[in-house]
């Protein structure tokens, strides 16, 4: 299946450069700055540039967000003049997607976005009952998944002009050491004794919306004693400024939180933390890629546990992908995109978000039942390989846009 897709790419790449299509692509979130979004918007740019001519207004870190918008426009423009071969332009989420609606002399070329969930749903009634009804003036909505889709659509965004694109993964062969060797490395690198004990593991920003404090107050105290969980991921140390923020009104700190997704659930995980019984949540913060994937490949489970948040959602679910191609068990809430991410019995389990007791039966499971629940990991593997990659990706990408010309 893998060599006719990629034949089938190859043929596409070919057929697409010999009509010359020329592409802007425009993103505010992007390496070095880590994330999903920004994972997404380099693998979306560099796998296109061996599909088709592209240009590239990224920002890199190397200016200000004030100055990046400030001179975006003209930017623009100037890459327009100089490249008149340039049929569509597409920016890479909602929110430059609206800074784009004022922009001017655009008309001529058709404009698309990618939107990913949370540029969807951001709880501003400014936002959404004046700016985001105007996304319909773009030629071609792209959703990470059916989720993101359904929310655009609710919006009264035109269904015609929606298309469903889910994000990919790398799909690179593994490094891989046995559950002694992992031991050994928590050990002397992490001072982590974890030695018969059951490896959880969850993975990300410490927002509201991923479950971890819920998780701690509402499941771990009824796992077995032999569940250890690894927390991996930002851990935000107090300061004077967070202080600062967190005496500003509840309505402007809950906006200012989601928009530059600021870790709301912190103060949360450390009092569940504090409030445990025996030393069974360890927060390793953030870890080379190298040992995240080795630690996964000998994991009982990967968790997701996200919760329902109005006005935030899980656009995709891309950690879950990440996981999975470690051949970890991935048990994941079924909330928003996460069950594009994730399809039952194939690369993973999905429970009921916020149902404490569906979680403590199935992670316990685990241990009264291994064979139960346990999935081939050469199975989870290549199911993931084969239905998620970033040249899948960008081949549908590809096939939207030509739709366009």
């Amino acid at each position: 299946m893998v060599s006719v897709f990629i034949s089938c790419f190859l043929i596409k790449a070919v057929f697409f450069r010999k009509n010359s299509m020329e592409i802007l692509f425009v993103s505010h979130k992007y390496p070095p700055s880590t994330g999903g979004m920004e994972k997404q918007s380099f693998e979306l740019i560099n796998g296109m540039k061996k599909l088709v001519k592209v240009h590239a207004i990224v920002h890199e870190g190397k200016e200000s967000s004030f100055r990046f918008f400030r001179l975006l426009n003209k930017r623009i423009h100037k890459i327009i003049k100089d490249n008149p071969g340039i049929q569509i332009i597409h920016f890479n989420d909602g929110l430059i997607a609206a800074f784009s609606l004022f922009f001017t002399k655009l008309a001529h070329l058709k404009r698309t976005v990618t939107l990913h969930g949370l540029d969807v749903v951001f709880p501003s009634f400014i936002y959404q009952k004046l700016i985001f009804p105007l996304f319909n003036r773009f030629d071609l909505i792209i959703a990470v998944s059916h989720a993101t889709a359904t929310a655009c659509e609710v919006r009264r965004i035109s269904k015609e002009k929606i298309a469903i694109i889910n994000n990919g993964v790398d799909t690179g062969p593994l490094i891989r050491m046995n559950r002694n060797e992992v031991d050994q490395l928590l050990l002397q690198k992490y001072g982590l004794n974890s030695k018969d004990k059951r490896l959880l593991v969850a993975m990300g920003r410490p927002v509201k919306r991923k479950g971890f404090s819920w998780f701690l107050k509402n499941v771990m105290p009824h796992l077995h004693d032999d569940f250890i969980l690894l927390l991996i991921g930002p851990v935000l140390k107090q300061s004077r400024s967070l202080y600062l923020f967190n005496a500003l009104p509840a309505f402007t700190r809950e906006k200012i939180e989601l928009l530059l997704g600021f870790p709301s659930d912190e103060r949360s995980i450390e009092k569940q933390i504090k409030n445990q019984i025996g030393n069974r949540t360890i927060r390793l913060g953030k870890l080379p890629s190298v040992d995240i994937k080795l630690i996964l490949g000998v994991a009982d489970a990967f968790i997701m546990p996200n919760i329902e948040v109005k006005g935030d959602m899980e656009g995709f679910g891309l950690v879950c992908l990440e996981a999975s191609m470690c051949g970890v068990n991935v048990i994941a809430s079924a909330s928003g995109g996460i069950t594009d991410a994730i399809i039952p019995d194939r690369n993973g389990i999905l429970l009921p978000p916020g149902n404490a007791d569906a979680w403590i039966e199935v992670l316990n499971k685990l241990i009264e039942d291994p064979h139960a629940l346990k999935l081939d990991p050469d199975e989870i593997i290549s199911f993931t390989q084969n239905h998620f990659s970033w040249e899948k990706m960008c081949a549908e990408y590809l096939t939207c846009f030509s739709k366009l010309k």
